[in-house]
């Protein structure tokens, strides 16, 4: 099988073959991903993140020779905090509730509320918004006092079904980052915890959790504008399972090479 021959049914069969049952499962299998997870959702809203930023937090804690931002810097550092409770919370297979989605949200953006939101606005992270905001070309999101009923009835709708198959779990996955999308619950941070509860909810259905890579915005709000004007969900399930392959075909080529080194030894592979 060639690189480029992987589809995303051959990523999910290598994630449930890892037998993944513990914190410390998702810490070894994820030590890579959520540092290009979050680099790649942070650059969608915030083109000042770089990966070697993203990569130093992430693994040290800290950032030698820094020269952005005050803002970036909390972004990444609130992305990997954020991480971390997402992996707890899957090891658990806690189900998606409206207050880990606020958690989740408090935690992406704790710090980074501008004076406009947060004095003027009395808007915290963590709490649903308070006035409207522009959300695209014709969408302003949900009105204020309509936003808690609805993200009410979209946890029911997500927790009301139990999933099995593979291509449910992906439209689930799917519908709930563009419903948030949609609705847009929060003053700020709507994009990244969509795509970390759609990731969320991949995880806790034993599926991998994919990227929405940074050359790929244009695909990404091609298919989110589908599903705001013509309530189209297919752009953003096919781009689901694009950004699955390519996130993980690296590891089944990696695994594969080396099963074979094993196997052969590696003056027979050479």
């Amino acid at each position: 099988m060639s690189e480029h021959s992987y589809t995303y049914q051959d990523v999910i069969r290598f994630w449930r073959q890892q037998n993944i049952k513990t914190a410390e499962d998702y810490q070894r299998i994820l030590s890579s991903f959520k540092v290009l997870f979050s680099y790649h959702s942070g650059t969608i809203e915030n083109d000042r993140i770089t990966y070697g930023d993203t990569r130093e937090i992430f693994e040290n804690g800290m950032v030698t020779s820094y020269t952005g931002d005050l803002l970036t810097l909390f972004e990444i550092q609130n992305m990997k905090d954020c991480y971390e409770y997402v992996i707890e919370q899957a090891a658990k297979h806690s189900p998606l509730t409206e207050k880990m989605i606020c958690r989740i949200h408090k935690l992406l953006t704790k710090g980074t509320y501008d004076e406009r939101r947060y004095v003027v606005n009395g808007e915290r992270p963590g709490e649903y918004k308070k006035h409207d905001y522009v959300t695209g070309k014709y969408e302003t999101g949900s009105l204020t006092e309509d936003v808690a009923e609805e993200m009410y009835e979209l946890v029911q709708e997500i927790n009301s079904v139990s999933l099995e198959d593979p291509e449910y779990i992906m439209t689930m996955a799917a519908y709930a980052h563009n419903v948030i999308e949609h609705i847009h619950p929060f003053a700020d941070g709507n994009g990244r915890v969509g795509r970390m509860a759609a990731d969320y909810l991949l995880l806790i259905h034993d599926l991998p959790p994919l990227i929405i890579f940074d050359e790929d915005q244009k695909l990404y709000y091609e298919a989110l504008e589908a599903f705001d004007l013509y309530d189209d969900l297919h752009p953003t399930i096919e781009l689901f399972r694009y950004e699955m392959e390519k996130t993980w075909r690296n590891h089944i080529i990696k695994e594969k090479d080396e099963k074979k080194k094993r196997k052969y030894g590696l003056a027979d592979y050479l």
